[in-house]
């Protein structure tokens, strides 16, 4: 079974961006994708911010990512990039920890006026990671996902519309990636 984690950047863990999180979870999931999260707000704030590598909370999570075919990165948009928590635990990714990796940037921000956010702040670090096959992405804004009466975070249509095309993207890509690796090991038996 093909693996995905989430890194979720978010510094607060009700923001409305996880509902884009979970929408996207849920779909890998129905597509029979195992689906991990690392929530990097949940993590030691002592060993990201003195990037302790060697923490057992940040070996297991570089351990997620390592295992995963596919990685999710996830950020609310603030100051025109992504948040200082993801960049945190980003640093502490080895060299090249997303080499090998198919990887989806999902981020919300507040207008349209941050778009590039994705393209010119966030691909530059996950190339020097090692990223080498990195998805479009979705940039979503604040408006198309509000909370109801009830608390609950409704995205809106056209948002989904978007996620579903480009989960449906990672999903062939990554199983893709699976059949040729497992293709690589019978022709090596």
């Amino acid at each position: 079974m093909a693996k995905i984690v989430v890194i979720n950047g978010t510094p607060s863990l009700v923001s409305r961006i996880n509902a884009v999180i979970e929408y996207a979870e849920n779909g890998l999931r129905e597509r029979g994708f195992e689906v991990e999260r690392i929530n990097v707000a949940e993590l030691p704030a002592e060993d990201l911010i003195h990037t302790k590598f060697e923490s057992e909370a940040i070996v297991k999570a570089n351990g997620l990512v390592a295992e995963a075919d596919a990685v999710i990165v996830v950020s609310p948009v603030y100051k025109a990039s992504y948040t200082g928590v993801l960049k945190t635990f980003l640093d502490l990714v080895p060299q090249k920890g997303l080499a090998g990796k198919i990887v989806l940037p999902l981020f919300m921000g507040g207008s349209l006026a941050h778009l590039l956010a994705i393209d010119y702040a966030l691909k530059p670090v996950l190339s020097v990671l090692g990223a080498r096959y990195i998805l479009g992405g979705v940039y979503a804004v604040d408006s198309q996902a509000v909370r109801n009466d009830q608390g609950v975070v409704e995205l809106a249509e056209e948002l989904k519309l978007r996620l579903n095309s480009v989960l449906e993207e990672l999903a062939e890509e990554t199983e893709h990636k699976v059949a040729r690796k497992a293709g690589q090991s019978t022709a090596v038996e």
